[in-house]
């Protein structure tokens, strides 16, 4: 059974850093791209980060490319997302997700290519 489990959620400041981490279990995730989508309050969900399979390539949504960072650890079965400079508006609820293929634009970045999903964690951001 595909288990994602996410933490490092909590509440920050403005211009504050944050870590998010994903252990995942129960399957071979380093053939997969993974991925962070969030969630905000009275939002659609939507694509921050994906990663290739093997590391190589990384995606970020445009708001947010320059401050997150994407990476993972095969060996460990673990994805992480370091925010930097966070803002009021990436307060959501975030998720680790798999996706159905390796590597690619469309099945690292679009949310339909995403398989399974954690539970998520709060981020908010204080002004």
């Amino acid at each position: 059974q595909v288990q994602l489990v996410e933490s490092g959620g909590g509440l920050v400041q403005a211009g504050a850093s944050l870590r998010v981490s994903c252990a995942a279990s129960g399957g071979t995730f380093s053939s997969y791209c993974m991925g962070w989508l969030r969630q905000a309050p009275g939002k659609e969900r939507e694509f921050v980060a994906g990663i290739a399979s093997n590391g190589r390539s990384t995606y970020y949504a445009d708001s947010v490319k320059g401050r997150f960072t994407i990476s993972r650890d095969n060996a460990k079965n673990t994805v992480h997302l370091q925010m930097n400079s966070l803002k009021p508006e990436d307060t959501a609820v975030y998720y680790c997700a798999v996706s159905s293929s390796y590597s690619g634009r469309s099945y690292c970045t679009e949310e339909n290519e995403y398989t399974y999903w954690g539970q998520g964690t709060q981020v908010t951001v204080s002004s």
